[in-house]
């Protein structure tokens, strides 16, 4: 694996690869979309099957187009090895699986993922497996939440609603004094801004559908790590759970990530300048964006960070219907799952209980894609005057 030195600029690293003979110099990694790989002679055929991680037998197993998006990501990783699957949720399951027999706990920040919380407390649990939900701001709370059956830390910083972070570095010497397995989603900040596994984190997930693709037509996951960790995963449940990434969606995948880097600086100067206008507007109570300097954790932000994707939250004392209206008045914010693509998206929600601003009622997140943010403030403005216009005629009709 090649990895990238510090004078080597990321913009470099996804657009460049040495010249592979293997695909007669073909600028692209070729599409293998096969099954099963043949062999000339019986001996070869069974030096492949004793090496199949390296050699290509079957394509549940190693596929040459998926192979070089894993190698690639590594790379960007700081990795020894990754692997990819079908979806971001395969790899964060297949992580947490490899960690953990019954009988065993789990320590999981309370903002994690809600499918990753509804798959530690209602699907893993049925095999004897307790977890416990922390504060993941709370180094003590952390600590205070380890049991000697320990056996995973699972965090995700920034977390995608409320956008808390945790300290990396500290949870993962935490855990390594206890020998506990670290794994992280680091899905919002890409390697492009946050490298975990520098802080000492075991394990990075990643849900590829959001900006590594970026294009809102690929769904994937991917984990990365050391060869032993990742290399127990991919032998266990990435072969017997088959959750596996095609080589058509691989291709997709290494086209956008060549310009990974550039598109994440755009997500990161709209991103600020679009939660800056709203820190204004007279509907928001707080806005959730760890480049604020108004996040609690901004300076840990900082430290641990190298900039801030597009994605946010703002708090405000409206209702989720009147922030359900706004939301059908825009224009250019779809209304939406996901995230990390090219388009702006909006969800409007009540607060979750326990969390939120004093007087908040209703959480907007929403990301910033690749259009001009004069445009996309425009549209918030726009849209709330004639939010706040229809709500003023109502009250004066009653």
């Amino acid at each position: 694996m090649h990895k990238i030195n510090q004078r080597e600029n990321l913009h470099t690293s996804v657009a460049h690869d040495p010249y592979d003979g293997r695909h007669h110099g073909a600028i692209h990694i070729p599409i293998y979309q096969t099954s099963l790989f043949s062999f000339d002679s019986y001996e070869r055929f069974m030096q492949a099957h004793a090496d199949e991680h390296q050699q290509h037998v079957y394509s549940r197993g190693n596929n040459p187009t998926v192979r070089f998006l894993e190698d690639k990501l590594a790379e960007l990783e700081g990795a020894e090895m990754s692997k990819c699957f079908a979806s971001g949720m395969a790899a964060i399951s297949a992580t947490i699986l490899s960690n953990l027999q019954a009988g065993d706990h789990v320590v999981c920040v309370d903002q994690a993922y809600g499918p990753t919380r509804h798959f530690l407390e209602h699907y893993v649990s049925r095999f004897q497996i307790e977890t416990t939900f922390v504060d993941g701001s709370s180094l003590e709370a952390i600590q205070a939440a380890l049991q000697p059956n320990t056996k995973l830390l699972y965090l995700e910083s920034p977390s995608t609603m409320l956008f808390q972070l945790q300290d990396l570095a500290a949870c993962a010497k935490l855990a390594r004094s206890r020998g506990i397995v670290t794994a992280i989603d680091g899905t919002w900040a890409t390697p492009v801004f946050q490298r975990p596994l520098a802080l000492g984190v075991d394990l990075v997930i990643h849900s590829i559908t959001k900006y590594i693709s970026g294009q809102s037509d690929s769904v994937g996951g991917v984990v990365s790590g050391s060869r032993e960790l990742v290399g127990r995963i991919a032998s266990g449940e990435y072969m017997l759970l088959g959750g596996i990434m095609s080589a058509h969606t691989a291709a997709q995948v290494e086209r956008c990530l060549r310009t990974l880097p550039l598109r994440l600086e755009r997500h990161e100067r709209s991103g600020l300048k679009v939660a800056e206008h709203l820190c204004r507007q007279p509907y928001v109570l707080r806005v959730n964006h760890p480049g604020l300097p108004s996040h609690p954790q901004y300076e840990l932000a900082k430290r641990q960070m190298d900039g801030t994707s597009g994605l946010f939250s703002f708090e405000s004392a409206e209702s989720p219907e009147t922030m359900r209206a706004w939301s059908d008045r825009l224009r250019y914010f779809k209304i939406g799952v996901s995230w990390g693509g090219f388009e702006s998206l909006v969800t409007a929600n009540p607060v979750p209980t326990g969390y939120g601003a004093p007087g908040a009622r209703s959480l907007v997140r929403l990301h910033v894609g690749l259009e001009s943010a004069d445009d996309l403030i425009r549209d918030l403005d726009e849209a709330w005057e004639q939010t706040a216009a229809e709500a003023a005629a109502e009250r004066s009709e009653q």
